[in-house]
């Protein structure tokens, strides 16, 4: 028979945008009855999350220390005609920490786990076994809305964890190797020492389409691997990814496509960094900007994410214009140029830029100088740039 749970507050979705959250109004508001409702049956899928010191502000690391695996004080950067190490901290999560942690902290009755979700209101969600939740607000953190009304480019990626035979006398993350080939785009390889011989490596690259050849890329991990005299003992763990890259786009339609009238968290509320990808510093953002809020009611809600994920889509142009001139302006075999130029820059700019804080003299920096790329094919590509909140 058909059950109905009635509760303050439901999040559709317990990957990292909606774990975030209902962690953060847990800490915040322990009374209130909250349910997290996950398809799987686990929360935060099977992901390395992975940020710099400077994505999180210092008011809110209360909410992710608790998740960090693994810290570093710097990480290195390596390109054809560049290297450097930059001195700023850099961390990891892994999944099941942010599964832990759920449990840990939450009510047995707040795990909502194995539910196939048919429909979602702002105040309530119907399951697919016929149960419905009542709530007196909703979120929903389930992962994108309609990408066609975005004007994108993709970075994707595979990563293998991997046990070595041998310590690979690595101290500190390659957040980008670039001197691989560069015949699909702008591609890197990313590699995390986890402990003396564990190792994450991860092959992306930057591409105009989301199509994604997994073995292909898995053998090119193997690859890199064994050029780095790595012995790969044993898979530990193997993920891949597909990120958006907005390069411009209707904000109000994308926000629509996604639930009209239902608040959102994460990749369905078009809260990601549109030059990378990346969603844990907005994720981050989110969860305590609602955690501090005393209205979550369904309409209050909506109201407050669609207000902010509005305001950071206006503000963030300039990251849709870099991203624009790097897919549209650059061949893509001359893509990891603009990135090599970028990495010349000053460490703290580098920070603002991930965290989507850059400055009014950060941009002019970045833009200052011999550009790397034509100027005729970086004029051709502005053209038709929106740029706003359309």
């Amino acid at each position: 028979m058909a059950e109905v749970h009635h509760c303050d507050l439901a999040i559709v979705g317990g990957g990292l945008a909606g774990g975030l959250l209902a962690l953060a109004i847990h800490q915040r508001r322990p009374d209130l009855d909250l349910r997290l409702v996950e398809e799987s049956d686990h929360f935060g899928g099977n992901h390395v999350w992975s940020f710099f010191a400077a994505d999180v502000a210092p008011e809110n690391r209360w909410l992710i220390a608790p998740l960090v695996s693994y810290g570093w004080a710097g990480y290195d950067v390596v390109f054809p005609g560049h290297a450097r190490t930059i001195d700023q901290h850099y961390y990891s999560i892994e999944s099941e920490r942010l599964d832990q942690r759920i449990r840990q902290r939450l009510a047995p009755a707040a795990l909502m786990t194995g539910q196939r979700v048919l429909a979602v209101a702002r105040d309530g969600v119907m399951l697919a076994g016929g149960d419905r939740i009542a709530a007196k607000g909703v979120i929903d953190a389930r992962g994108p809305a309609d990408l066609g009304q975005l004007d994108l480019g993709w970075q994707k990626f595979v990563g293998h964890e991997y046990d070595l035979a041998d310590p690979h006398e690595i101290d500190r993350p390659t957040v980008m190797d670039a001197t691989v080939s560069q015949a699909e785009g702008y591609r890197f390889v990313y590699c995390l020492p986890f402990t003396a011989t564990r190792m994450f490596i991860e092959d992306t690259y930057y591409s105009d389409t989301p199509d994604l050849d997994g073995p292909g890329l898995g053998a090119r991990i193997h690859a890199y691997a064994a050029l780095r005299g790595w012995a790969p003992e044993r898979l530990l763990r193997e993920e891949a990814g597909v990120l958006p890259v907005a390069m411009d786009g209707d904000f109000e339609s994308y926000w629509k496509s996604g639930g009209a009238g239902v608040a959102k968290a994460g990749m369905r509320a078009g809260l990601f960094h549109p030059m990378t990808g990346y969603s844990l510093p907005d994720a981050v953002r989110l969860a305590a900007l609602v955690a501090g809020t005393d209205d979550l009611s369904g309409a209050a809600l909506h109201d407050l994410t669609l207000d902010h994920a509005r305001q950071l889509w206006r503000a963030r142009g300039f990251y849709r214009i870099l991203a624009r001139m790097l897919f549209r302006a650059a061949e893509p075999a001359e893509r990891y140029r603009v990135l090599e130029r970028f990495y010349r820059l000053d460490p703290g700019l580098i920070g603002r830029f991930y965290a989507g804080n850059t400055t009014m003299p950060d941009k002019i920096r970045i833009l200052s100088g011999k550009p790397p790329v034509p100027i005729t094919r970086a004029v051709a590509a502005l053209a038709g740039f929106g740029g706003g909140a359309r």
